[in-house]
């Protein structure tokens, strides 16, 4: 194999040793401009949108022991990976797709396991990790402020009682 080939294997599989999940996309259809605008999106989740050539994707999957995804590598295929978020990052591939009806999600690896397009859409309709850590916080501080408000009051309308 020529070593440009290794060095593209090598950088492909560099994308997915630093990402826990892999979005697959077919980007046949899609212009400069919206790749550019689709990067900056997923950009502010920390993810990264690269094209790359099926035969290399597949050999550097392969390596990185992937389930095999053979069968969504046909066309032009982009890869998204990095970031914390892949629900975020989901988010933003199924807007864009849903907008411009361009960019198609073709299919996703979240935890060693292969997603289809209906988990992917799914998983892009969760709520970020901040926020269901804030709606796990208004559970918990509910009943005490509820309490708090109680003991107010009670205490105002001791209070009332003792001034007349």
């Amino acid at each position: 194999m020529r070593p440009e080939k290794h060095f593209l294997i090598d950088e492909v599989a560099a994308h997915l040793a630093k990402s826990k999940y892999l979005l697959l996309a077919d980007f046949t259809h899609v212009t400069v401009q919206d790749a550019a605008n689709v990067r900056v999106q997923l950009r502010e989740f920390g993810a990264e949108y690269h094209v790359v050539k099926n035969s290399i994707f597949n050999i550097a999957a392969k390596q990185a022991n992937l389930p095999d995804l053979s069968e969504h590598l046909s066309g032009q295929t982009a890869l998204v990976t990095g970031g914390s978020n892949p629900s975020g990052v989901a988010k933003v591939l199924v807007k864009f797709f849903d907008a411009n009806s361009r960019l198609e999600v073709k299919t996703a690896i979240l935890d060693d396991k292969i997603l289809t397009k209906a988990e992917i859409e799914a998983l892009s309709k969760l709520p970020s990790l901040e926020g269901i850590r804030a709606q796990i916080l208004a559970l918990l501080s509910t009943p005490a402020s509820q309490l708090v408000r109680i003991l107010v009051a009670k205490n105002e309308k001791a209070e009332g009682k003792d001034a007349a």
